[in-house]
């Protein structure tokens, strides 16, 4: 049986009174939850336990800090599901329209979605996905070979400035490759996937823009998904409209939003955070990736430092004992990885039983709704990673790792920026494996019309504004 609910300094709430509303939550996003959040799940575990009650934005919510509780919200997705029309306080008016927070949970894509429209689309994403995902299919390799381009040219252009120096490994690397990668996907035209990109960043960090920001991305998704159906192509949008014809463009242009923020701010922070990781580290995990275990390599730095801090909320189905408290029907539930990691039940089964562990983690979510991307950013990631750590002969953090500056959202934290000193190698030609990669994505860009050759691509690439902001970085010295 639940305990009863503490408000803290000895108080308690009446037994008939355990609306969450009542508990007087504290605000979460504080100065130092962008500093130090990790203080902050303690604070709130050490008063509260495994569930806490929060105030985000002015919209109390339940935060769930146990690694045990997490995985049980996260596997029962009856008891814990998903859809805003679940949330007691927005059907009955008692969530702010202007909630900065409101734009990103309004738009119904396929980690947001409940009811029973979701199988169905969970299923038609799976599909859609498989040939990105599975390295057997050409489409994998052929996105492994795309995304290897890119970030060799991304590493070139940062030695423009010189064999050595200072660079933003964040502004100048990590941002920049997931975007090519998205707008490889997504088969977008010319440079349209640099504006969408942009848009996509302020609606993740919830700022006063967020609204308009999403509006413009919608736009741009929908018209993308009108141009798929009439002409499909080997791209993820004309996959999906395979797999589930009765989308309508409106419905296409929210997954779409899904799939740009998951190959995009996700696996930027990811490749960001493994290069700290590894950098301030100690040496064993120098060593297992120069034995070229990049994946478990990863899979520490998700422990650690996951990039999706926070989930998006579940709600509960009825009056519900969760942790020391019970949670009302439709209260919304926010399940911290963050925190879950830290849980000191969990962190210290991770310290004796690393292998076990490392694979444990709640980065992609668990149970059926799992990220359905996880494979396809997990990819993209290690790609970027591995590529930093061959083509740079010496990489070295340019701050004190305190020092760094971090951002934090309500559902990301990451590094504003990664400034390095870099020693970087000659270029080499291209090796025989290489030129044969770059041929097989050619081929297969070839056949599906998609698009043309990969140095046409970079042609392109060349001339967007995007690159032209890159180049902008070098010439002022940034």
């Amino acid at each position: 049986m639940a305990v009863e609910s503490q408000t803290g300094e000895g108080g308690s709430v009446d037994a008939d009174d355990r609306r969450l509303e009542a508990l007087d939550p504290q605000p979460l996003l504080t100065r130092d939850y962008e500093m130090r959040p990790s203080l902050v799940y303690e604070r709130l575990r050490q008063r509260h336990g495994a569930v806490a009650p929060v105030d985000l934005l002015g919209v109390p919510a339940w935060l769930v800090l146990g690694y045990k509780e997490s995985l049980e919200v996260l596997q029962d997705d009856d008891g814990w599901p998903k859809g805003l029309e679940n949330w007691r306080a927005r059907s009955e008016g008692r969530v702010p329209a202007d909630w900065p927070l409101g734009p990103s949970l309004e738009v119904n894509h396929v980690l947001i979605q409940g009811g029973a429209g979701y199988k169905p689309l969970r299923t038609a994403w799976d599909t859609a996905l498989r040939p990105f995902q599975d390295p057997r299919h050409a489409q994998a390799k052929r996105l492994k070979a795309a995304v290897t381009a890119c970030a060799d040219d991304l590493i070139t252009l940062v030695g423009q400035a010189g064999g050595t120096g200072l660079a933003d490994l964040s502004a100048q690397f990590s941002r920049p490759l997931p975007l090519m990668a998205a707008s490889h996907l997504l088969g977008f035209p010319g440079s349209q996937g640099d504006d969408a990109l942009m848009d996509m960043w302020r609606v993740l960090d919830a700022g006063p823009d967020a609204e308009p920001a999403l509006e413009r991305l919608l736009a741009a998704l929908a018209d993308l998904a009108a141009q798929k159906l009439k002409n499909p192509g080997d791209d993820f949008p004309s996959y999906l409209l395979a797999a589930h014809p009765g989308l309508t463009l409106d419905e296409l242009a929210r997954e779409l939003f899904m799939l740009l923020g998951m190959t995009s701010d996700h696996v930027g922070i990811l490749i960001s955070n493994t290069v700290v990781e590894v950098l301030s580290g100690e040496g064993s995990i120098r060593a297992s990736l120069s034995a070229g275990m990049v994946r478990e390599t990863m899979n520490r730095v998700v422990m650690r430092k996951p990039p999706l801090v926070n989930f998006v909320p579940r709600f509960a189905a009825k009056d519900t004992p969760l942790g020391n408290y019970t949670i009302r029907a439709g209260d919304p539930v926010w399940v911290s990885s963050a925190a879950a990691h830290a849980d000191p039940v969990f962190a210290g089964h991770a310290a004796t039983n690393t292998t076990v562990s490392t694979r444990a983690h709640l980065s992609w979510g668990a149970g059926s709704r799992q990220c359905p991307a996880r494979e396809l950013a997990s990819t993209v990631a290690a790609v970027g990673v591995g590529r930093l750590f061959e083509r740079f002969t010496d990489l070295e953090l340019a701050l004190p790792v305190d020092q760094l500056p971090w951002r934090s959202s309500p559902f990301m934290r990451g590094l504003r920026s990664l400034p390095v000193r870099y020693a970087l190698a000659p270029t080499p030609e291209p090796s025989t494996a290489d030129t044969a990669e770059t041929d097989l994505a050619g081929e297969a860009m070839t056949e599906s019309g998609a698009a043309g050759s990969v140095a046409r691509d970079r042609s392109a690439r060349q001339r967007s504004s995007l690159w032209r902001y890159l180049t902008g970085l070098i010439r002022t010295g940034r």
